[in-house]
């Protein structure tokens, strides 16, 4: 406006008193710009006082707007009649010394506050004030300079078209008043910014470098990465003397990081009080003075991280308001305390830090997990792989029997078991154990329960009850009290055909005699069962077997089996049992034997239509030859 009203002037006043008049403007036109200046500064500061803010902020600068009020208004309403009047006022003496006195109050009150209340950073104050206002009120001063020098020169250059058509002459000069008004707004905020970047490139360097951390801390894969980033970042913004950042390590520790300004202590307890009141409060604390009640209640806490000198801790916390992390920081290099705007930038940026810890603890915790299951899976196999190689690899050739075995695991592992043993020329050991128990535990006493047998089994030519009692006595000594097996154990006469066995605790053995028709096998006449003999293996140290005998005519047929043939279940719960399986036997029953164990394996599969497997099956079938 002041520009308008000077365009106007210049409009109007042409001739040979444009100079006088021009003199006259320009006395009067200052002390309005400086009544004006101090106005709206009055109104700003109570403006932003009234704004909604924490009611510790506007106590801390209440002093101040109350002190500028009350220094400025008397300044002002002595001023006013001075411009506005045509003949200057005559006030008494003491209203301008009262109004001196209270204009001292402006930068008492402004003093009061930045000492009490640290409402400004003294240091940055005393150092760049007056040069920041030097710079910032001559770059203004130059622009009405310049603006005033547009305007005599306009008004000069068109004073005769000015003079002659003084009324149309209006409308460009508002026109080109409001065009400057527009440039002044513009280029000033431009060349504020610029002022205020000068002056205070730190803090204004500092706000950008950890606004820009709270987003690339998202980005942090790992914990030496996360810090790295977090270390760099502060120490370009904030130049701390020293700092360290710790994490939550479980155990109650919050463990230290690696890095260039870390110092000891490597760990510090999770339980510590100040760490609660971190916690509690959930931003960023300044350190209390040593000689304050807050320092002396906290002193053990303060303690354990005195070689670090911290002057700001700053808690990491998770989703579920859980410390995840913390950040100390020393003194700045400047000596400056870390201002509200760093805490509340530092709490950001440590609310994101805590976020990114969490995520990469689970991370890692979720790698660790696929690494553990992948290495199990990688065991599971090497364990299925052993284990397949102690059953029969290679198969004696007898003259008068065929046989075939069988073993499918629930699991990768399991702790069924089945054996041919040829025992001297002419002479079979077949045998079927089932281990009580399952998975690994089920294949190691499977592999114990194998050991023993195979260093032994030459007692069974001549003295089977010896090599089972002496089997018997391994197991139990080698077992707990809970662990036991049963165990067919047969040795097969090529030449004479004899079966001698010796049940120990295990399911019937099936012998289907070769006479009737196959629908007939599943008649209690024409099947045998070969029933226990003695008691289960492993169980009692004091234990004894008695042996059993049978003949195999022609055609005859030998089927051991675990209980994960007969008890496997449907989705209705109803188990296969001893009866189909003797149906499916009959059925097949004019298939070798390879064929007639697979017939039964495929018929307890699809009775189980899908349904999951729940004990090892384990199959043997044996057939005398005509």
């Amino acid at each position: 406006m002041p520009t308008v009203v000077a365009l106007q002037w210049a409009g109007a006043n042409v001739g040979s008193s444009v100079v006088a008049d021009l003199e006259h403007q320009l006395v009067m036109l200052f002390p309005i710009l400086a009544l004006t200046s101090l106005v709206l500064g009055l109104v700003s500061l109570v403006g932003n006082n009234l704004r909604p803010g924490s009611p510790e902020a506007r106590r801390k600068t209440q002093v101040m707007v109350w002190g500028t009020v009350a220094g400025i208004v008397p300044v002002v309403l002595i001023t006013v009649p001075f411009i506005v009047g045509s003949a200057p006022p005559r006030f008494p003496l003491w209203v301008f010394l009262v109004s001196g006195v209270l204009g001292c109050l402006v930068p008492l009150s402004f003093a009061y506050a930045v000492v009490k209340h640290r409402v400004l950073e003294i240091p940055v104050l005393l150092k760049r004030s007056a040069r920041f206002l030097m710079v910032q009120w001559g770059v203004h001063i130059l622009g009405m300079i310049a603006t005033l020098a547009m305007v005599l020169i306009l008004g000069s250059t068109f004073s005769k078209e000015i003079a002659a058509h003084p009324q149309v002459s209006v409308i460009p000069a508002f026109a080109l008043g409001a065009l400057m008004l527009w440039l002044g707004i513009v280029g000033g905020e431009r060349i504020n910014k610029r002022i205020d970047r000068a002056f205070f490139r730190s803090a204004y360097d500092a706000r950008l470098i950890l606004e820009n951390l709270g987003e690339k801390t998202r980005t942090a894969t790992t914990r030496q990465e996360l810090a790295t980033l977090l270390e760099e970042e502060i120490r370009q913004a904030l130049h701390p003397q020293s700092m360290a950042m710790y994490e939550s390590a479980g155990g109650g520790q919050l463990r230290a990081l690696p890095g260039e300004m870390a110092r000891d202590p490597q760990a510090i307890s999770a339980d510590l009080p100040m760490l609660a009141e971190l916690v509690r409060r959930g931003q960023p604390w300044e350190v209390p003075p040593p000689d304050s009640a807050l320092a002396s209640t906290l002193a053990s806490s303060l303690k354990v991280l005195a070689p670090q000198r911290p002057e700001c801790l700053v808690p990491m916390l998770g989703r579920e308001n859980k410390l995840a992390g913390l950040l100390v920081l020393g003194p700045r290099l400047s000596e400056e305390p870390y201002s509200g705007e760093d805490r509340r930038l530092l709490a950001s940026v440590a609310s994101q830090a805590g976020v990114a810890l969490e995520g990469i603890g689970l991370r890692e915790r979720m790698a660790e997990r696929m690494e553990a299951e992948r290495r199990s899976l990688h065991e599971l196999e090497m364990a299925k792989q052993v284990q397949a190689r102690l059953f029969p690899q290679k198969l004696p050739s007898l003259r008068t029997l065929e046989f075939a075995g069988r073993c499918i695991q629930a699991r990768q592992v399991g702790g069924d078991y089945y054996d041919f043993l040829e025992l001297a020329p002419g002479r079979l050991g077949l045998l079927l154990a089932d281990i009580a128990g399952k998975g690994f535990s089920g294949a190691l006493l499977m592999a114990n329960l194998q050991a023993n047998l195979r260093s032994q089994y030459a007692l069974a030519i001549d003295d089977l009850p010896r090599l089972l009692v002496s089997v018997n006595r391994l197991f139990y000594e080698s077992t707990d009290q809970a662990s036991y097996a049963t165990l067919f154990f047969s040795d097969y006469d090529d030449a004479s055909r004899k079966l001698r066995y010796a049940n120990c605790g295990h399911l019937p053995a099936l012998l289907l005699r070769a006479c009737g028709s196959s629908h007939e096998v599943a008649e209690a006449r024409n099947v045998e069962r070969l029933h226990s003999t003695c008691t289960v293996m492993g169980l009692f140290e004091a234990w004894q077997c008695e042996i059993a005998e049978v003949e195999l005519a022609r055609g005859d047929t030998l089927v051991l089996y675990t209980d994960g043939i007969t008890e496997a279940e449907n989705a209705d719960g109803e188990e296969f049992g001893a009866s189909r399986l003797l149906d499916t036997l009959g059925s097949h029953s004019h298939l070798p034997v390879g064929p007639l164990l697979q017939a039964v394996v495929d018929a307890v599969q699809q009775f189980r239509s899908g349904n999951e497997q729940q004990d090892d099956i384990t199959l043997v079938i044996a057939r005398s030859l005509a």
